[in-house]
């Protein structure tokens, strides 16, 4: 190889499977891609071989070469020995897909192609608009733990500024003194704590984040023995599934249709049963709608096979997690503020610095002491690709180019009263449900086209051992966004056993963007494919500029040498998800730096088994503290379904288990004669 060839420079991109972030490195050719850690660069994935692919110089081009793989490679869908690739071409080495970006005198392209990240509470606030009833609610898998509640009448939610504006600046805005000195050393002692002149409570158990991650952890507390007085909550909203349906509601699916949730899914029903099928079969025959108690039958009875799998009602979820809200006192125990951080105590415990803003906009700064912490604050904010925030910034449009996540009522509006074009990016759930309702729409205005643009093809689903997901028309197929088993079955405890680096390499083949097997929706896709106005496009983005009154966004055509083509729509609607990075979030990064705390193989917090945050245990003087984590924080870890209701629910259960275990106050195992007596309670709505 030539010293011409050894400098030559590309730039590779692909997105981690599970979990949909951008990764991106520069490699100097030759580079080889494989299963081995000797490789340029290490793909973990079964489906990979221990060296499957090279990338080499030959003449002036660049060349992919199967180094004889057993699952192969591809370009446009098509198994390749040995292609030349330009810049700009993508490839697959499955389950990864690459883009491939050329040195340009001697430096890599200037793009770095990282999802931007936009403030989630930001984001609900200044861009709210009034919502009609029966508006709204996304996939369970993507959203669950998701806080954001409205404070009482005597506070102001302090976060409504300016949109894209990250969680770090929003902290410094209230108060730059706030925490105080004390908090800049990893353990504060207590005599101090009382002697800064701030209010300061103290409980048992204090849940941080107030959402649904929070509210299964309460749950199973009270459940389990424990009064409402050694149990207290602080979050931003008084209802703990508000910011969930809130972002619902955003992202298109109607309070009367359904989340990505089975029956078992219960969060507010510790023990499961009765599921919400059985629920609404019930509520059914009370009303004598006996056709449709017998087709919800049917479709427990029949899934997945013979009827599409059954989910949940999303405003029978919202209405059953607020009568259990009710019953456990979480009007009670609930208390608005904003986490700023979170210390050990020198005497065995945790002290909680939170902000709160009266009407007048005085700070209030308060302190809190627990000996239990159990942290669910959910996603840091919403992604947002880097051409779209380019344009979005450059331009301050912020009504035509839009995320899934943001309020974004207007478009519909607009479509159904003038048509246009919408071109949609991303193919999880939430990008179905966008098009199925730009479908409705078009159902009231036949000049609607929506362009659907995804970076590659995909010609075949993921594989793990003779299992695969079903593919059709570049959509991946999966009832939920993880293998059932992942929830309770075999492959729960191959995860649990498994160390480390077997970890990454099974949340890469179990993972990806799927969406659910719905008949409805294969034959809106179906017919709008047959009928030209749902189109599909593959390639990359180079630049997204407004010209002659449309949107023009420019890609670098899938497989080919510099060919750009020139996509022109009314509208773009990002659909490419939320943001599960740890340093995104101010408050985890605090902790990280403070503590040094391990992450795990998908660089997020690590926890045991039992979903405990080891690195932050505070064992002094024979005082136990110890600290939980639960939600889309812990992805990578011991759970692959984590920020699912049943993954909040197991993570509660597991937590609530070791504290028994500890003998800690108030808790008492819910078994036998116990559980029974509480489920009792529970179906009469009696306090437990």
């Amino acid at each position: 190889m030539s010293d011409i060839a050894a400098a030559f420079q590309v730039k590779l991109n692909w997105e981690d499977n599970s979990t949909g972030e951008p990764q991106e490195l520069d490699v100097i050719l030759p580079a080889t891609l494989g299963r081995d850690s000797q490789n340029t660069v290490v793909l973990n994935s079964q489906q990979v071989s221990r060296r499957h692919a090279r990338l080499d110089l030959e003449g002036s081009q660049v060349v992919l070469i199967d180094e004889g793989s057993s699952n192969g490679v591809y370009v446009k869908g098509q198994r390749v020995k040995r292609q030349p690739v330009g810049s700009g071409a993508s490839f697959d080495i499955r389950p990864f897909n690459f883009t491939i970006t050329f040195a340009q005198n001697g430096q890599t392209d200037s793009e770095h192609d990282q999802t931007q990240l936009i403030d989630i509470e930001t984001t609900l606030t200044s861009f709210e608009r009034d919502s009609k009833d029966g508006s709204a609610a996304p996939a369970e898998a993507n959203l669950t733990t998701l806080t954001n509640l409205q404070p009482p009448s005597a506070f102001i939610d302090d976060s409504k500024t300016s949109f894209v504006q990250s969680g770090t600046e929003l902290l410094q805005e209230i108060n730059p003194d706030f925490p105080p000195e004390a908090f800049k050393q990893p353990t504060v002692s207590i005599d101090e704590i009382y002697q800064l002149g701030l209010p300061v409570d103290q409980t048992t158990y204090l849940a941080l984040g107030g959402g649904l991650g929070s509210f299964t952890w309460v749950d199973y507390l009270r459940n389990s023995g424990v009064d409402l007085g050694l149990i207290a909550v602080i979050g931003i909203k008084d209802k703990p599934f508000e910011r969930y349906r809130q972002l619902c509601q955003n992202s298109q699916i109607p309070n009367h249709e359904r989340l990505r949730s089975d029956s078992g899914s219960t969060p507010d029903n510790i023990w499961g049963w009765p599921g919400y099928a059985v629920r609404e079969t019930w509520h059914d025959l009370l009303r004598f709608r006996l056709g449709h108690a017998i087709k919800v039958m049917w479709t427990i009875f029949g899934e997945p096979t013979l009827a599409n799998t059954y989910t949940p009602i999303s405003d029978d979820v919202y209405r059953s997690v607020e009568a259990e809200a009710r019953r456990i006192g979480w009007q009670h125990l609930w208390r608005f503020g904003r986490v700023r951080a979170i210390r050990k105590t020198n005497d065995g415990r945790y002290v909680v610095a939170y902000s709160q803003t009266t009407n007048d906009r005085r700070p209030l700064h308060r302190l809190m002491i627990a000996n239990y912490v159990h942290l669910a604050i959910g996603y840091p904010g919403i992604q947002f690709l880097p051409d779209l925030q380019a344009y979005r910034q450059a331009s301050g449009d912020f009504e035509h180019v839009v995320n899934a996540y943001e309020p974004h009522d207007h478009i519909y509006d607009h479509l159904a009263q003038h048509g246009g074009t919408v071109l949609v990016r991303g193919r999880g759930i939430v990008a179905s449900r966008i098009i199925q309702r730009l479908y409705e729409v078009r159902r009231q205005n036949d000049r609607v086209v929506i362009l659907h643009l995804n970076r590659s093809p995909r010609p075949v689903g993921n594989r793990f051992g003779r299992a695969g997901r079903q593919v059709e028309h570049h959509w991946e197929f999966q009832p939920f966004n993880w293998p059932k088993a992942n929830w309770g079955g075999d492959l729960r405890l191959v995860l649990e056993k498994a160390n480390d680096n077997q970890r990454v390499e099974l949340y890469n083949d179990w993972g990806g963007s799927t969406t659910a097997d719905r008949a409805d929706w294969r034959q809106i896709v179906d017919t709008g494919l047959k009928e030209h106005w749902y189109q599909i496009r593959f390639g990359r983005v180079s630049q997204v500029e407004r010209r002659n009154g449309k949107l023009v966004t420019v890609i670098n055509g899938y497989g080919h040498f510099n060919e750009n083509t020139e996509l022109l729509a009314d509208f773009i609607i990002d659909a490419t998800g939320l943001n599960s990075s740890i340093d995104s979030h101010p408050l985890l990064k605090d902790m990280l730096d403070q503590y040094n705390l391990e992450r795990n193989a998908k660089g997020r917090l690590q926890v045991a088994n039992d979903f405990e945050v080891t690195g932050m245990r505070n064992d002094t003087d024979n005082q136990l503290g110890r600290f939980y984590a639960s939600g889309v924080m812990t992805l990578g870890g011991p759970y692959a379904p984590v920020d699912s209701f049943l993954g909040l629910q197991y993570a509660a259960l597991r937590s609530v288990d070791a504290l028994i275990r500890l003998r800690t106050p108030g808790l008492r195992r819910l078994n036998g004669v116990r559980s029974v007596v509480q489920w009792c309670k529970w179906a009469i709505g009696a306090q437990p």
